[in-house]
This record gives C-alpha cells, structure tokens and sequence, in this order.
C-alpha cells in the first residue's frame, strides 16, 4: 500500500509539472499575442483566416512568401526599404503566423491555390511580382503556371528547385530525415514548455528588433511545428508538380543565389562543399525559366539572402521594379550571371 501512495505521488506530480508546462507556454504565447496585436489585417479565405501585411504604395506590388517555418517577420531587412518604392506585402501561410492551420495537403498547387485566394480577397492589384525563399521557388513556380495572368515578375531568393533531393548528395537527405523524424520530439518539448524556460522563445535576432513583439509573439507555437511537418512532407508531390512548370515566356525572373564558397555550418564540410556544388547548378538552371532571366550570386551569403545580405535586394529590387515599369530589359542582361 506505501509503494502504491508512492507511486501515485509520483504520477501526481509528473502531471502537475506536465500541466505546468504546457500552461506556461500557451499562456505566455497568449500575453505576447495581446501585447504585439495583429500586424496587418486577416482574411477569410475558404473560411480561414490567413494573413497579409502590406507597407508602402506603387505598383507592381511585390508579394513575399517565405521559407519552410518562417513568417512574415523574416523580411524585415528589406520590406521597408522596398517599401519606399512600392507597395510590398508579406503573407503567412496556413499555420504559420498569423494565418489559421486549414486540413488538406499543402503542397506547391494548394498553397499557389490559397494564395491566389488571399490576394483577390485583400484586392491586391494585378500584376504582381511575387518574390520568394526557399521552399517558396516551388511555390513561385506553381503560381506562375496556374495564374500566369497575375504576374508582372518573379523574384527567387536562393529558391528551391523541383525534385532537389533525388540531387544533393544523399548524405544531405539522411540529414535532413532526421531532423524530420526528430521534430515530434521537438514539438512535445515546446509544448511542454521546455524551450521557452530555457530562454529559447524570447530571442530576436540582431536586426529584426523593429518587430521584436511579433516574433516574442510567434516564436515557440507548437501548431507550427505541425505545419512544417505537413509542409516537408508534401515536398515531393510540390516537385512532381512543378518540375515541367514553365518556361514561362518573356516574364521578368530575377535570381538571387548564396555564395557557394559558403559552407553550410551544421553539415560535414565534405556534404556541404558537394551541395554546393549542385546547388550551384540548379540555381544557373533556374535561368531557363524565361527568355528575361538574370541571376545574381550575392558574395558572403547563405542561404538567408535576405538576412546575410539585404543591402543587395535593396539595391536590386527596386532596379527591377523600375525595369518592369518601363518596360525596358537590356538584351545584354538576359541569362547573365553576376557576382556581387
């Protein structure tokens, strides 16, 4: 009968310090959320909400759309700069940010389809330039094949490529299987309030103190971890479907590309010097896109071009705007590749 008390007490407590955790997280997400309030405006698409945050005035406007697990915030280096030249507009993804997790597979197509959505909703004007990191050149590619209509341009920050992983060094994939199988760990952990107690929620990184509240307010939100999940695992069919998309014509596609003398930190330097490598290449491919394509490598960057090197973008992008706006592409740009 003691052991059995004992026991009890035990399981009593492990449950205290469980509910504790989990309280602790949701109710200090719940006070940074009140704090930062909603920055720019929800809309109802489909019956979700998803968010858009839109500085500046002109046209084309230029739409954002991140990399896997990062939110609107993540452009704070260059949405105000760009801002000053026209209007810019950052958006969340389903689960991530401000924007509600939906069901269904979100892959390349669904997450073009909800886009498209979102900007008839928000009245964006149309044509747009539509600019993205990452995961998100997939995403780009799939816009640009459905709604073609809709685009003034295309900007690819350091982008994915359809069917990249049947090409980086199969090292890399082990890696990155890993990492995916690790994240429902990680995803107990937070919610468990494990990170945040650890300090691990409240950092804002060097820059990006402007919008300190909102990334206090999105940072450690376990649901997210869900929608990376979903995000990673629909990768594949995102490639299949996008890997005929395009050529796209004579549409205006601007290339920004890390520096491959950089090396990945978290990977062996051997897996990393052979990625860069491939990846490299893909990147010079990503030119075939259009008959007015230029690809820029930014020197000392990684793979946060955008974060390594906003003075670049800032400088670029707006050169794209005017170019867009005056209808005016040098012959002698067209399929170049620069370092800069």
């Amino acid at each position: 009968m003691k052991y059995l008390k004992l026991l009890a007490a035990l399981l009593f407590a492990c449950f205290a310090i469980v509910a504790a955790g989990v309280a602790y997280n949701a109710l200090s997400l719940r006070h940074y959320r009140k704090l930062a309030g909603v920055p720019g405006k929800l809309y109802n698409v489909d019956g979700y909400a998803m968010h858009l945050y839109c500085t500046g005035q002109g046209v084309p406007t230029i739409v954002l759309d991140t990399g896997l697990g990062d939110d609107f915030t993540i452009w704070a280096k260059v949405q105000p700069e760009l801002s000053k030249v026209t209007r810019v507009c950052a958006y969340d993804r389903a689960g991530f940010g401000w924007s509600e997790t939906r069901p269904g597979v979100q892959d390349a197509n669904a997450i073009a389809a909800q886009l498209h959505q979102l900007l008839a909703v928000a009245d964006v004007q149309r044509p747009f330039i539509l600019m993205g990191h990452s995961i998100a050149g997939l995403h780009l590619r799939s816009y640009a094949a459905q709604y073609p209509a809709d685009l003034a341009g295309l900007i690819f920050v350091d982008g994915a490529t359809p069917l990249q992983d049947d090409r980086v060094p199969h090292e890399l994939v082990m890696i990155q299987d890993e990492q995916r199988k690790e994240m429902p760990w990680q995803k107990l952990l937070m919610t468990l309030g494990w990170y945040r107690a650890k300090g691990l929620c409240t950092d804002v990184p060097a820059g990006f103190e402007r919008d300190s509240l909102w990334i206090k307010a999105d940072s450690c939100v376990p649901s997210q971890m869900t929608a990376i999940e979903r995000e990673l695992d629909a990768e594949r069919a995102s490639g299949e479907e996008t890997l005929h998309a395009g050529p796209f014509g004579s549409l205006p596609i601007l290339i920004f590309s890390r520096d491959p003398a950089v090396l990945a930190p978290n990977w062996p330097p051997a897996v990393s010097k052979a990625n860069a490598v491939v990846w490299n290449q893909m990147q010079e491919e990503a030119k075939g896109l259009s008959s007015q394509s230029r690809r820029i490598i930014a020197k000392g960057s990684d793979h946060y071009v955008h974060i390594d090197r906003p003075d670049l973008i800032n400088k670029e992008v707006p050169a794209f705007v005017l170019q867009i706006r005056q209808h005016l592409f040098p012959a002698a740009q067209n399929h170049t590749t620069t370092v800069e």
